[in-house]
């Protein structure tokens, strides 16, 4: 297995030219570092009892007063060492079969000298083993210590010390977790080749010139998360990697925070064009923990991957994006956190969901109709150089052009939309009946930041009550002057409402179906960037039939999709 870390898109024509043939090479994996991700995240390294002790320094002691017992941290060794294992002590019963053992390699005594007979009955029976740093990485005790001697007792030097006098916890990338999952029993190097990418890492090399908050995302008492436009960095190299539906690749792993995971595996579930498998993963205990969850979600995932369960019988994924978390493989479109222990994870919308199971091995037992991936109508080779948003001038509202993708085909930052998720709820308004806009000072807030900068795509979630997404009139009189702004509204239910909304020429939205709100918001993102604004009304207070029609004739396009992904 290579271990490289890729960062930027030129590493990509490099790669490309020394992809082996698919006939003479294992299936070949290329892992995607996502924010904020416990997944890659592990616990703060702490010296041990044994560096302590050694540099004249109090031991670190347990609730009962007593030295704890040394955590062990998997390193490296420098150089060969022969160390003794005492025989019959891997298990509490290899001693009751001693007769089906073969002869130790000799003995130790107390003073701890060697020999290959027995000198006398206290002396211990032991394997000799020499340990090699080609061997690969050891769990042993941590012995670091600060600059000015003391021990590491936590992330940074002391209590509330700013970011530069503290230590990440967050991996760089996904390289050394593949290492340690091999190491420890995972065997995934036999089943595939890992590439590494940063897309919009958690963990960062700040000797390198990479900053918190624009080249890496971890959370904590550093919390960094990434902005809106930060995706269209993250969306352009998967695009890259997965160009010309995954050329060398045999399939895709997004590793990302546990609570945002499930907005970002629908994203590229929308927009990248690959006909392989996409999955994503996520942890909800820090690496090192007690039943820590991450490693076994990679490699179920690289299962799920290598064992081609996804295959349409010609090569092509026919299950579309998915998230794989204990045991389960769900559909990127109707996955979502409902709690924060492993488990976790629930199917949203009432009509399945769940596609399969990792349980001793992949399996299948339903199939989304969804588009996903090569078949999603608003995928990245769909969306045009440039569509038209809205601007308001002398004469009132009016469409423009906007540049969504550059030269080469890649997202332009400022491309990526805003878009508002806006809640309706009873006992909100002075007067739940009276079509009063302005009252909702929220929503006509941030349609006038719109219409007054620069032209944006952008567009509205309402989110109401369940299971129809019905809306206060109020909140439904602001969100129609949004549509007749230019702006998309995507009615959506509260919560995980199991009901369709059929489409309606009654009113200017575009209906979630079962969508909930959260992923109703990524989907119009896509739509914005594949369709661009509505046609605004010249006046969004008097509309004339003809701009209502013209605007219900857009929505259509939108509602398409809504019907469809």
């Amino acid at each position: 297995m290579r271990l490289r870390s890729l960062v930027h898109l030129s590493s990509l024509a490099l790669l490309s030219a020394t992809l082996a043939s698919a006939a003479d090479r294992k299936p070949r994996i290329a892992i995607f570092s996502g924010p904020t991700a416990t997944i890659q995240n592990s616990r703060p390294l702490v010296t041990s009892n044994k560096a302590r002790l050694a540099a004249g320094l109090p031991p670190l002691n347990g609730a009962d007063g007593q030295p704890v017992v040394d955590e062990l941290f998997m390193q490296r060794l420098a150089a060969p060492v022969t160390v003794y294992v005492e025989q019959f002590t891997a298990h509490p019963l290899e001693s009751d079969v001693a007769e089906l053992y073969a002869a130790p390699d000799g003995f130790v005594a107390a003073d701890g000298s060697f020999s290959k007979t027995r000198r006398s009955p206290a002396d211990k029976p032991v394997y000799a083993v020499t340990l090699k740093p080609e061997d690969g990485l050891y769990p042993l005790p941590y012995m670091a210590r600060q600059t000015n001697g003391s021990a590491w007792d936590g992330v940074a030097t002391e209590r509330g010390a700013p970011f530069e006098k503290s230590r990440q916890t967050f991996y760089p990338d996904a390289s050394r977790i593949v290492e340690e999952i091999e190491r420890l029993g995972g065997r995934i190097q036999e089943k595939a080749d890992f590439d590494f990418f940063r897309p919009a890492p958690s963990g960062g090399y700040t000797k390198k010139n990479e900053k918190r908050g624009e080249d890496f995302y971890g959370y904590g008492p550093y919390n960094a998360s990434p902005s809106r436009q930060h995706l269209a960095r993250a969306t352009n190299i998967v695009v890259a990697a997965t160009k010309d539906n995954g050329a060398g690749y045999d399939g895709f792993i997004w590793l990302e925070g546990s609570p945002s995971i499930e907005d970002t595996i629908y994203w590229l579930s929308l927009v990248i064009d690959t006909s392989k498998p996409l999955v994503g993963n996520s942890a909800q205990r820090a690496r090192g923990l007690l039943s820590a969850d991450g490693d076994a979600n990679i490699v179920d995932s690289v299962g799920y991957i290598t064992t081609h369960v996804w295959d349409d019988g010609s090569g092509k994924d026919r299950v579309g994006a998915v998230m794989i978390q204990d045991q389960q493989i769900f559909n990127a479109r109707e996955v979502q956190k409902g709690d924060a222990r492993p488990g976790g994870y629930v199917t949203t919308g009432g009509f399945g969901g769940l596609v399969g199971t990792t349980d001793y091995f992949p399996r299948l037992t339903f199939l989304s109709v969804r588009k996903s991936t090569y078949r999603s109508d608003v995928r990245i080779t769909q969306i045009p150089a440039s569509v038209e948003t809205v601007t308001r001038g002398a004469n009132g509202l009016t469409s423009v052009p906007f540049a969504v993708k550059d030269k080469d085909g890649n997202l332009l930052p400022a491309a990526i939309p805003y878009v508002t998720i806006a809640k309706s709820a009873r006992w909100q308004t002075d007067n739940d009946t009276a079509r009063d806009a302005s009252s909702q000072v929220e929503i006509v807030s941030r349609l006038e930041a719109l219409l007054s900068g620069p032209p944006v795509l952008a567009g509205f979630v309402g989110e109401g009550f369940a299971p129809y997404g019905s809306q206060v009139a109020p909140v439904e009189a602001a969100l129609d002057r949004a549509v007749l702004s230019g702006f998309p509204v995507v009615q959506a239910p509260r919560g995980n409402a199991t009901g369709f909304m059929a489409a309606s020429d009654d009113n200017l939205r575009i209906e979630s179906g079962n969508l909930t709100s959260t992923k109703s918001r990524i989907l119009l993102m896509a739509c914005l960037l594949r369709f661009g604004a509505l046609p605004p009304a010249k006046d969004p207070l008097k509309p004339t039939p003809a701009e209502l029609s013209a605007i219900r004739n857009k929505l259509k396009l939108y509602q398409a999709v809504f019907d469809t992904h």
